[in-house]
């Protein structure tokens, strides 16, 4: 008799802002899909390849994604809804998930981790849980680390964020085997196969680095100085957001704005939309240190890291030291094409041939394990009342958490679904808060300076 169809494995991605979904999401499909992950109901047929049934959950806060932003991700889910932290571990207490992917900043992951070891302790069942980073780690390395320790798996995107992953949590004596090297999951598409016509040069924004409204400024005019020079090139600026909107970093200054006092050439030109389709028609690309680079080099489109505003740790391009692709505006309009160093980007996790199909079987192989056994350990974080009580308290109060990880009096909507009017005020408490972001807190700032 034929073997029956299979179960295909239910998976939960917990997001804070729409860049943090998207590798969340991506992360999910990787790890969950395919022949080695059963569901905890059922064993997969031999040979099977299934999809995971995923349910999204939205975290809410300032950078929770429009319907835009989610959009522009496009990564399906078979369900997706916003949650506060509370609804979410009430949710987990009662749904049989298989895998649970939290995408989170790393004091909600310690907050959820506290929160979700409490809603388990009963259960000798549980989903097992992933978390990890959205792409170039190149600060807050020992604090991100040891607040997503405790978790079933953290993924590190290469082969040195797993180095360094490892000897943080060893340097501390925190159990280091839940880290798990795999790569980004959202590289892909299509290898460059030559010049475009037009000639189209991208300039990747970010909406944190740098975050001075002179550098911002400084970057845009050499943006546009280059198209008044190559007035043969397609110069675009790809944006993250509209104003209005958050991600992952806070945008005080978007670029949008400070493009309105500017006169732009016929060949300058403000782009949104995925940017996988941006690079389909990309034949450089330029960034300060945006996880797009990595993306770039990784389908071998001419990329550079700009040396401008200098190599300095609180811009994130040291963190491409030695790969070959730093430069300078007055180098790239003097036709500089940069070659990276196939030792670095290798060590990266990008741009090895036959290698990133299989970037995610050691974690596949990990999660097929975990959920085979009878039964798991209650999740162990670093950080406790006893291991860090000036410290952790904190972490778990701003999700509405207590030392415990239980719900602390008057946690909104603790015992119950938001009805329409609560939506209605936090959508509204949401906008006031981006609008007091970006229009109101720079002219406090500039009036401080005066």
């Amino acid at each position: 008799m034929p073997p029956s169809p299979t179960k295909p494995p239910r998976v939960a991605v917990l997001a804070d802002s729409d860049t943090r979904w998207k590798w969340g999401a991506l992360t999910a499909n990787r790890i969950a899909a395919g022949p080695s992950v059963p569901s905890m109901e059922t064993a997969p047929a031999e040979g099977a390849q299934t999809a995971p049934v995923l349910d999204g959950f939205l975290l809410r806060g300032r950078a929770t994604p429009t319907p835009r932003q989610l959009a522009e991700v496009g990564v399906r889910a078979d369900s997706l809804r916003e949650v506060t932290a509370v609804e979410f571990l009430r949710t987990m207490a009662r749904e049989p998930y298989d895998v649970l992917v939290l995408a989170l900043v790393g004091g909600g992951v310690q907050a959820m981790l506290h929160g979700l070891k409490r809603v388990w302790e009963d259960r000798p069942k549980r989903p097992v849980v992933v978390t990890g980073y959205v792409g170039v780690v190149y600060e807050k390395l020992a604090d991100g680390l040891l607040l997503r320790h405790g978790a079933d798996l953290v993924l590190a995107n290469s082969r040195q964020d797993a180095e360094r992953f490892r000897a943080v949590y060893d340097g501390v004596g925190a159990d280091y085997s839940a880290v798990t090297e795999v790569a980004l999951p959202f590289l892909g598409g299509a290898p460059y196969a030559g010049e475009h016509d037009p000639y189209t040069v991208v300039f990747a924004a970010q909406p944190s680095v740098p975050d001075s409204r002179k550098d911002r400024t400084y970057l845009l005019e050499r943006l546009v100085r280059h198209a008044r020079l190559h007035p043969e090139r397609e110069v675009l600026l790809k944006l993250r957001s509209k104003p209005g909107e958050h991600t992952t970093h806070i945008e005080e200054l978007p670029y949008q704005k400070l493009a309105q006092k500017l006169d732009l050439p016929p060949n300058f030109r403000l782009v949104y939309g995925n940017m996988g389709e941006v690079l389909d028609r990309t034949d450089l690309l330029v960034t300060v240190s945006s996880t797009a680079a990595l993306e770039s080099l990784h389908r071998r489109i001419p990329t550079v890291v700009l040396t401008d505003l200098g190599v300095r740790e609180v811009l994130g391009n040291h963190h491409f030291v030695g790969s070959g692709c730093l430069a300078s505006w007055d180098q790239l309009d003097a036709g500089h094409r940069p070659a990276p160093d196939p030792e670095w980007v290798a060590r990266q996790g990008v741009a090895a041939d036959g290698e990133y199909a299989t970037a995610f079987d050691a974690a596949r192989a990990r999660i097929a394990e975990l959920l085979a056994s009878d039964a798991l350990p209650p999740l162990t974080p670093y950080y406790t009342p006893a291991t860090a009580p000036g410290y952790l308290p904190g972490i778990l109060a701003r999700h509405h958490l207590g030392p415990d990880g239980t719900p602390l009096p008057g946690a909104p909507a603790h015992d119950r679904e938001p009805g329409p009017v609560r939506q209605i005020v936090r959508r509204a408490a949401r906008g006031a808060y981006r609008h007091g972001v970006q229009r109101v807190a720079p002219v406090i700032r500039r009036m401080g300076e005066l």
